[in-house]
């Protein structure tokens, strides 16, 4: 069972965030190919929408001031 417990770190959260947003990405990409045109573009718009939140996400990683 997956779980988000009150200890795990932001980095972690997020770079986890991140992978799964990355594979849902390639999972709509790949459906799309499999359906009739009008879904075809409702998936990969759906596939753009989550490329904009994992580009967030990253740029938050960016952003963090990590201890080297």
């Amino acid at each position: 069972m997956y779980a988000v417990t009150a200890d795990t770190k932001n980095e972690d959260l997020l770079a986890n965030a991140c992978e799964t947003l990355a594979s849902a990405k390639t999972i709509a990409q790949e459906f799309a190919g499999l359906v009739k045109p009008s879904q075809r573009r409702t998936l990969m718009g759906i596939a753009q929408l989550i490329m904009l939140g994992e580009l967030a996400v990253n740029r938050v990683l960016d952003n963090l001031d990590l201890p080297q």
